[in-house]
């Protein structure tokens, strides 16, 4: 039998991830502070490493206040130990050593922190002569056989993995990574809301491609569909088409920037393209002549702009100009008849003098 020839070509410059974190602690940390520690896990051997707040927030393309609750939270989880200053800036962290309780150990590992926002001035790297806080695979202890779901609701367990997928699509659309308002926000729709997973994902893709990326907006709109009673992606897309055709021209019209249209105005929108089946333009046209009249937006003066011509028939612009020849027509006559009535008036409110024509006469021969 011949001699077998063993190469190995694996890559030898990685980072080992126990398989308690992945067990007992990731399933329920949000998706960036799993990438903080991560990457402290990563440098956590480099000795000519030199970490600042600042340096991991551009790395991570995070800002440092989402780092420092990153930190935070794994230090509620028992898994770093954060040493601060007089000021309470953090000048090192000390990773722990996992157990299958969640518990915290003895420090395995520390690694000093140069916060360049604070008045730290000392460039401190990672020590030489700690110890790696993971274990060669022969001394690991065994994983417990407890699952990865921790005996979690199946329902429970299936709603953080749609929330997770949510991130990652919102992610993607938004072209960048989630902060924790963001996530908290998404998680609200999903949780408080009860928007289902479908609808969340319709509501950030519509949003995005009607060019608003904002977290801000986009609750604004997941508060307006939740206020009108739509749950499904039908109707989200059928109130959707109902905006993009009539509510967006009506804002452009008032020339209302920066704000969707609140759930009253949108009853208005409604009414006008739906009840009353007016077009875009007639709607325009009216919202025009309000600003003109009151020269502010104001949907109620539209309003009855608009039922007006609802009573008259209008269907077309060409019908709004001859209702408006016919209004000239009718004010020039009522004006006429009014001028016509005070002169009248004004006649027969004459002074009338009664003369004796005998003796004008009379008078008149005798001054001859």
């Amino acid at each position: 039998m011949k001699t077998l020839t063993l190469k190995n070509k694996f890559q030898t410059n990685a980072t080992l991830l126990p398989n308690d974190f992945i067990d007992n602690y990731m399933v329920n940390a949000n998706g960036e502070f799993v990438k903080v520690y991560l990457f402290l896990l990563r440098h956590l051997d480099d000795v000519h490493c030199e970490l600042t707040l600042s340096m991991i927030a551009d790395c991570l393309n995070n800002t440092e206040k989402d780092i420092l609750r990153a930190f935070r939270y794994w230090e509620s989880e028992g898994l770093l130990c954060l040493e601060r200053d007089s000021d309470d800036k953090i000048v090192s962290i000390e990773l722990q050593k996992f157990s299958s309780d969640q518990g915290t150990s003895s420090v395995t590992n520390s690694m000093p922190v140069n916060n360049k926002s604070t008045n730290i001035s000392s460039h401190t790297t990672v020590a030489e002569t700690a110890t790696p806080s993971i274990e060669s695979s022969s001394s690991a202890p065994v994983p417990s056989a407890a699952p990865a779901t921790k005996a979690v609701d199946i329902d429970e367990f299936r709603a953080q993995k749609e929330i997770k997928s949510l991130i990652f699509i919102a992610e993607q659309y938004l072209g960048k990574t989630l902060t924790l308002t963001e996530v908290e926000t998404i998680t609200y729709f999903y949780d408080t809301l009860h928007m289902s997973a479908n609808l969340i994902e319709y509501l950030i893709e519509t949003c995005v491609e009607n060019g608003h990326t904002s977290i801000h907006y986009i609750k604004k709109v997941a508060f307006s569909w939740h206020e009108n009673g739509i749950d499904t992606v039908s109707q989200a897309k059928e109130q959707t088409m109902l905006y993009s055709q009539s509510g967006y021209a009506v804002l452009n019209a008032f020339g209302i920037k920066g704000r969707g249209l609140a759930s009253s105005e949108l009853n208005f929108v409604k009414k006008w393209s739906q009840q009353y089946a007016f077009s875009t333009d007639i709607i325009e046209e009216a919202c025009r002549r309000t600003l003109s009249a009151t020269h502010q937006p104001s949907f109620e003066y539209a309003d009855t702009i608009l039922t007006k011509w609802h009573q008259n028939h209008i269907r077309h612009l060409q019908d709004i100009s001859s209702l408006d020849e016919a209004y000239q027509k009718e004010i020039l006559a009522n004006k006429n008849a009014a001028k016509s009535k005070v002169f009248t008036k004004n006649l027969n409110n004459f002074e009338r003098r009664d003369y004796d024509m005998a003796s004008l006469e009379e008078k008149l021969l005798k001054s001859n």
